[in-house]
């Protein structure tokens, strides 16, 4: 390949992911029953937090279950170990494995069989959908006896390798309502139930799309009311009609979107009349844009919400497969959320710019020539001025 030959100069240098999301002196679980813990790989590692959440679970006397999602792995999986661990051990474990994940289907049987022979529960999800929200659950019985249920709810695979190569974002928690809705999905992809409303999740295809509607059309209405209206999305893709009706439609009355799409997007910004105040942008650099951030609002009344997931704007995310997004609601985490689309959007940085005749143009460089932010290597450095100090 050559991305394996020896050409130093055309290579980007060597980054660490930080391991400070998680203290590494005290256990996950102690953690997350302070706080919420929101992760962004790669700069966040993948291995000190998702892949330490399931392998401590493993291993930790208390844990009774453990619950996870499969779309896609890594050829030598420590979760996928930790796993059979914790099933030789006696705890539950139920994996739900997507045996139709385009390019990894021979992969997928061999982990299922695996899983299968260490004592694991795998089930294969619903006829006619693909399972593709990324979500992980953790059954604890606690010191005084009773029991708590630890989340990841993701935007990216649970995969240690490209989680170093592709931007993706996950929610760590012990909240109650996240471990009901997450007790309730695993419920529905298992069989054991057919609830399709949730408190802290919005779940495809039966109420995913529905909810987004939802919420751009709330913005319509704060907006025709004289009250603050935005809408920022970020996340790969955007074809379903519904969904880009609805962004014209809050376009046409006036409201703020800004769009950070990676890939392909059906919608025509900047067009007289219809798409006026909407913008698109797309980042492209050494990791591949992967996360997908929905949010609404100005972020300063309580009307603003803030999802995070595994869904797309396409019509195969959301009327053909099993995805997710969670709330968050930690002021802290959505602020941060919603400062990274402003900063994708801030015209001093390089982006691609699509333009109403459906044509991208780059912009990397100011009036005088002078390079543009690099979003990535901001970050990158950023993380790194934080552990400098310490």
């Amino acid at each position: 390949m050559i991305a394996d030959l020896d050409l130093r100069q055309l290579k980007y240098p060597a980054f660490v992911p930080s391991e400070s999301a998680l203290p590494q002196d005290t256990d996950v679980f102690t953690v997350l029953r302070r706080r919420d813990v929101l992760v962004h790989h790669p700069y966040d590692s993948f291995t000190a937090t998702v892949e330490r959440l399931i392998v401590e679970a493993a291993a930790d006397p208390g844990v009774l279950a453990i619950k996870q999602t499969l779309y896609r792995t890594s050829d030598t999986s420590s979760i996928v170990d930790a796993l059979i661990d914790a099933a030789e051990a006696g705890k539950q474990v139920v994996v739900v494995v997507e045996l139709k994940a385009r390019f990894d289907e021979r992969a997928n049987i061999a982990w299922a069989r695996k899983l299968e022979e260490a004592g694991c529960h795998v089930v294969y999800g619903i006829v006619g959908l693909k399972t593709h929200c990324k979500m992980a659950l953790v059954v604890r019985e606690e010191a005084d006896g009773s029991l708590r249920r630890y989340c990841h709810i993701g935007t990216g695979n649970y995969n240690p390798a490209t989680a170093r190569l592709y931007e993706d974002f996950g929610l760590l928690t012990a909240e109650r309502t996240v471990g009901e809705d997450a007790t309730d999905l695993f419920n529905h992809l298992t069989g054991f139930s057919r609830k399709i409303a949730y408190r802290r999740f919005l779940v495809a295809p039966e109420g995913l799309r529905a909810g987004l509607l939802e919420r751009i059309d709330r913005q319509v209405d704060r907006h025709t009311r004289g009250e603050p209206a935005r809408i920022q999305l970020k996340c790969n893709s955007i074809v379903d009609e519904a969904v880009i009706d609805a962004l014209y439609r809050a376009s046409m009355a006036g409201v703020p979107v800004d769009l950070w799409v990676r890939g392909i997007c059906a919608l025509r910004p900047g067009m007289p009349g219809v798409s006026e105040t909407i913008r698109v942008r797309s980042v492209l650099g050494r990791f591949l844009e992967h996360s997908r951030i929905y949010a609404f609002g100005d972020g300063r009344d309580a009307d603003s919400e803030v999802w995070i997931g595994s869904a797309d704007l396409m019509h195969r995310n959301l009327d053909r497969r099993v995805e997710a997004l969670v709330r968050v609601v930690d002021p802290g985490q959505q602020a941060d959320l919603r400062n990274l689309i402003n900063l994708a959007m801030d015209e001093g940085t390089s982006t691609w710019w699509l333009a109403a005749d459906g044509t991208w143009t780059r912009h990397s460089r100011d009036q005088a020539g002078n390079p543009l932010r690099d979003l990535q290597q901001y970050l990158i450095d950023r993380l790194r001025g934080r552990a400098a100090d310490g």
